[in-house]
């Protein structure tokens, strides 16, 4: 079992930065993969990056690559996300999650999820 918190989250100007953090309970956070989604009004919930266990491996998706990036401490047991150049278009619920292996950028591969935390981006 694996408990998440999100934080960081706000309201942020366009072309602002926020970094978004997850931290995890439980001494098997290191085994997980994580990712982190988000899901605006009205709209299905979105990939937006993922980091292997490790930290080796980071994928991202089209909308945010180069402004966004995903990192993880094992020894903290937290992940975060450094939103860079933010746009209007990121104002979304940000969630993270844990995976033990799937298809990383699919939510149905996760099966924890933290409760989301709120990212505005005023024009």
């Amino acid at each position: 079992q694996v408990q998440l918190v999100e934080s960081g989250g706000g309201l942020v100007q366009a072309g602002g930065s926020l970094r978004l953090s997850c931290a995890a309970s439980g001494r098997t956070f290191s085994t997980y993969a994580m990712g982190w989604f988000r899901q605006a009004p009205g709209k299905e919930r979105d990939f937006v990056a993922f980091i292997t266990w490790s930290g080796g491996s980071t994928y991202y998706a089209d909308s945010v690559k180069g402004r966004f990036t995903i990192s993880r401490d094992n020894a903290k047991n937290t992940v975060y996300l450094h939103m860079n150049s933010l746009k209007p278009e990121d104002t979304a619920v940000y969630y993270c999650a844990a995976s033990v292996g799937g298809r990383l950028y699919d939510p149905p591969a996760y099966a924890y999820w933290g409760q989301g935390t709120q990212v505005t981006v005023s024009s």
